[in-house]
C-alpha cells in the first residue's frame, strides 16, 4: 500500500527527490515504480509487515480482512491472480482458503520477500511471476478471479489497458476486485492531522504526482483518477461493477498509515475498493 501523494506540491522528499506535478507516460511510470519497490522493498516491509502479516488478506490501512468482507466470494478451488502482490500476503491467504493463488509485481525485491517469508515457515512457495500488470505474460482465460490490495493500479499510467489486460486473463463470471486511494484523498494533502483536512487542489486535476532526481528522471509516480474514470475503465473494459466499498475507520484503530489516521479516518474516505465482473 502506497500513501497518497501531497497535492500541487513542489518540493524535496525523504530522498531528496524532487515531487512535482507533470506528465508521466507509460514507459517512464512503468521503470520508476520497478526501481523505486526495489529500492524500497526492504524498508516498506520492515515498516508495515506486522501490520500486514504473514498471510493477512486486507485490503486497506482502515483494516479491512477479506476474511470478513468476502468481496471475491468464495475461493475455494479458484485460480486467483494477486496484481502488485508485493510479499504475498495475500496468496498466502488465499491458499490457506484452498485456492491456487500466483503473485505478480514489477519488483523482484518485494518478491524476494515473499520467498523469505516462505522459507521461514517452511512451507510451500506461493508461485511468483514478476511483470508489469499493463502487460500480463498470461494466455486468455487463465484465471478464474484476480486482486489487487493497493498495487499496481495507482502507478500505471494506463489503467484502461491494465483492465483490459485483467479482463483478457479472466474467464467469463470471473471476478476482478481492488483497492486504491479513495480519489477524493488526491484534493487534500497527504497528512494525518489536522492540516490533511482542507482540500488544496481540484479533485479533477489528473497531473500524475512524480518524484524526480536532479536529472529530472522520474523515481516515484501515481496517477489521479476519479470515481467516474474507473468506472469507465471497468464498463470499457468489459466488465460490470458489482460493488463499490468505501471502509469506514473503525473504532479501536489507533494505527496511522501515511496519511490514514483515526482523525481524518472518521471524517473523510481513504481507500475505494472496486468490485467488478468479467462479462
Amino acid at each position: 500500500m502506497a500513501t497518497t501523494p501531497q497535492s500541487d506540491v513542489h518540493d524535496l522528499d525523504d530522498d531528496g527527490d524532487d515531487a512535482v506535478r507533470r506528465d508521466a507516460q507509460a514507459g517512464e511510470s512503468s521503470h520508476a515504480s520497478r526501481h523505486w519497490w526495489d529500492r524500497n522493498a526492504d524498508e516498506y516491509q520492515d515498516e508495515h509487515g506486522e501490520f500486514l502479516g504473514d498471510d493477512r488478506f486486507t485490503w486497506c490501512p482502515e483494516g479491512l480482512d477479506e476474511a470478513d468482507a468476502r468481496l471475491l466470494g468464495e475461493v475455494e478451488g479458484l485460480t486467483v491472480l494477486e496484481i502488485g502482490a508485493g510479499a504475498a500476503q495475500c496468496s498466502r491467504w488465499l491458499a490457506r482458503q484452498g485456492a491456487r493463488p500466483v503473485a505478480l509485481d514489477i519488483s523482484f525485491r518485494q518478491l524476494q520477500h515473499s520467498l523469505r517469508i516462505d522459507l521461514a515457515r517452511d512451507t510451500p512457495p506461493v508461485p511468483v511471476v514478476q511483470a508489469d500488470a499493463a502487460v500480463l505474460p498470461f494466455a486468455d482465460g487463465s484465471f478464474d478471479a484476480a486482486c489487487s490490495a493497493y498495487g499496481a493500479v495507482p502507478f500505471s499510467a494506463d489503467t484502461g489497458a491494465l483492465m483490459r489486460e485483467v479482463h483478457r486473463v479472466l474467464r467469463p463470471g470471473g471476478r476482478w476486485v481492488f483497492s486504491v486511494t479513495h480519489p477524493i484523498r488526491w484534493a487534500f494533502p497527504d497528512e494525518p492531522g489536522v492540516e490533511g483536512l482542507t482540500a488544496v487542489a481540484s479533485y479533477f486535476d489528473r497531473t500524475p504526482y512524480v518524484e524526480q532526481d536532479e536529472h529530472g528522471r522520474a523515481t516515484y509516480v501515481e496517477h489521479h483518477r476519479t470515481v467516474g474514470d474507473r468506472v469507465r475503465e471497468l464498463v470499457g473494459a468489459g466488465f460490470r461493477l458489482v460493488d463499490l466499498v468505501e471502509p469506514e475507520w473503525p473504532e479501536g484503530h489507533e494505527q496511522e498509515w501515511g496519511g490514514w489516521s483515526p482523525l481524518r479516518g472518521r471524517l473523510i474516505p481513504g481507500t475505494a475498493i472496486f468490485v467488478a465482473e468479467r462479462d
